[in-house]
C-alpha cells in the first residue's frame, strides 16, 4: 500500500524546563521535570511521583525523527491533562497556560509543516479563559484541549458556554481529554482510574453536551473526544433507550435524540480494537473519526496508524482516518504541509 498523508491529533508534550510554579505562587500541587538522568525525567507533583518521561515528551527533534520511522506527517500537539491546574487560583493557571501555549506555539513556529498545536485554558474562570483563547488564535493554534470537566462543573453547564461560543466564533477545534476521573477512591488497584474511569469520563462529557443542547445552541462548534469517545458508543443504545423512557430526565434541556448525534463531533481512533473501530467508523462515519495515539504514552497505540491500516478498507477510506477527518476538525487545508 502506498504510505498514505498521517496526522496524530492526540500528542502530548511538556516544556524541557518547567519552573517552579509552586513556589512562585505560593502553594503546592504543579508538577515538575526531575532530569534525573540523560532523556529522561520523574514527572513530579511536588515531592510524589507522577510519572516517567522520555526525551520524546519533551524534545521535538526526537518526536521528529520517531514520525519519520512511523509514517507520521503531523502531530497536533497538546499539553499533559494533569498540567490543566483548573483547581488552581484562575490567574496562576492563566499565567501557566500562558506558558505551556506558548511552548507549543513556538515548536510550530518552528516546524510548521510538523506540527499544529492545541493552547489550554484556564477553563474555571471563563472570562479569563476566552482571553487566553483569544491569544492562542493569534500566536497560531489552531484550537484548545479541554478537561472532562471543570472541577466537577460538567461541560455542557451553562457557566462555560460563553467560552465554547468563542470557540465557534474564533474557529478553533476543541479536544475533550478525560482527567482527574471520578470515582477514583474506588479505584486504587489495577491501573481502574485509566482503564475504566477515563472511558467513563469521556462519555459523561458527551453526554452532558448532548443533553444540555450545546451542539444545538452552536452548530458549528467542532468538537473531538479522546480514546473512540470512551464508553459512549458502546453505551449509546442505553443512553438513547433512557431518552426515549425518561423523557423528563434526560430531554429536559434538548428535545433532539442523542442517537441523532454520532457524525456531529469527531472521536479519535485509539480504540485498540479492529471490532470496535469498525463500529465507531459505521456509526459516525469514516469522516468523523480521525487518527490519535496518545503519543508517547504506553496506554496509547504504540505503532501510530497499525489499526486502521489493518483494517480491510480500501485507501480511500483509509486516508480519510489518518489525515482527512484530522483537517476537517481543524479546518486546515492539506496543502499547508506541502512545505
Amino acid at each position: 500500500m502506498a504510505e498514505l498523508f498521517t496526522v496524530d491529533i492526540h500528542t502530548h508534550i511538556l516544556p524541557e524546563h518547567i519552573p517552579d510554579f509552586g513556589s512562585r505562587f505560593g502553594y503546592r500541587g504543579f508538577i515538575h521535570l526531575d532530569h534525573h538522568k540523560a532523556g529522561c525525567a520523574r514527572m513530579m507533583m511536588d515531592d510524589k511521583f507522577f510519572r516517567e518521561v522520555q526525551a520524546n515528551c519533551w524534545d521535538p527533534e526526537v518526536r521528529i525523527g520517531e514520525c519519520d520511522h512511523q509514517h507520521v506527517h503531523v502531530q497536533v500537539l497538546s499539553t499533559v491533562p494533569v498540567m490543566f491546574s483548573y483547581w488552581a487560583e484562575p490567574r496562576d493557571t492563566l499565567e501557566l497556560s500562558v506558558f505551556l501555549n506558548d511552548h507549543i506555539a513556538g515548536i510550530v513556529d518552528k516546524w510548521p509543516t510538523r506540527f499544529l498545536g492545541l493552547g489550554t485554558l484556564p477553563m474555571q474562570d471563563p472570562e479569563l479563559a476566552i482571553r487566553e483563547l483569544e491569544r492562542c488564535k493569534r500566536i497560531g493554534l489552531h484550537g484548545i484541549q479541554v478537561g472532562t470537566h471543570i472541577e466537577g462543573v460538567n461541560l455542557g453547564e451553562p457557566v462555560l458556554f460563553q467560552v465554547f461560543k468563542a470557540c465557534q466564533d474564533l474557529d478553533m477545534a476543541v479536544f475533550v481529554h478525560p482527567w482527574d476521573m471520578m470515582g477514583r477512591e474506588r479505584m486504587d488497584k489495577y491501573w481502574a482510574p485509566w482503564l475504566v474511569g477515563m472511558p467513563a469520563e469521556t462519555a459523561l462529557a458527551i453526554t452532558s453536551m448532548i443533553f444540555s443542547g450545546l451542539f444545538e445552541k452552536l452548530p458549528r462548534l467542532r468538537v473531538a473526544f479522546a480514546h473512540g469517545g470512551g464508553s459512549f458508543p458502546a453505551t449509546l443504545g442505553r443512553i438513547q433507550h433512557g431518552f426515549d423512557v425518561r423523557p423528563d430526565l434526560c430531554a429536559v434541556d434538548n428535545p433532539v435524540p442523542p442517537i441523532e448525534y454520532p457524525g456531529r463531533f469527531w472521536l479519535d481512533s485509539l480504540v485498540h480494537d479492529p471490532r470496535m473501530l469498525d463500529h465507531v467508523v459505521d456509526l459516525f462515519g469514516p469522516d468523523r473519526i480521525a487518527l490519535g495515539t496518545d503519543y508517547p504514552f504506553p496506554l496509547g497505540e504504540l505503532e501510530p496508524g497499525k489499526l486502521i491500516r489493518s483494517m480491510p478498507w480500501d485507501d480511500a477510506r483509509k486516508e480519510m482516518l489518518l489525515s482527512g477527518a484530522a483537517l476537517q476538525w481543524l479546518n486546515v487545508p492539506r496543502e499547508r504541509f506541502s512545505g
